[in-house]
């Protein structure tokens, strides 16, 4: 089994939603097995800044949507899409 390279964006509710709580959250949200290589904040448009989440996990089937599922539940996220996806 190898293993897979996500980049999620998580976007938050609003330009005054702490990002450095939402990372917090994600650290706490992620199931064993999956290592963050990457988190940072990037900005998009008008003060509103998003922040970028680079994991590692086993390539496993329906892994990807509960990880997702879990970002999207931490408290300050309002969505979470999938940016790049590989097999290391």
């Amino acid at each position: 089994m190898g293993q897979v390279a996500v980049l999620f964006r998580l976007m938050p509710q609003g330009v005054e939603t702490d990002l450095q709580a939402v990372a917090q959250g994600v650290k706490a949200s992620l199931p064993q097995g999956v290592t963050i290589r990457g988190m940072q904040a990037k900005d998009i448009a008008y003060g509103l800044r998003a922040l970028l989440l680079s994991v590692v996990m086993n390539d496993e089937g329906g892994i990807l949507d509960s990880i997702e599922h879990a970002l999207s539940k931490v408290p300050g996220v309002e969505s979470v899409e999938v940016m790049e996806e590989g097999l290391l």
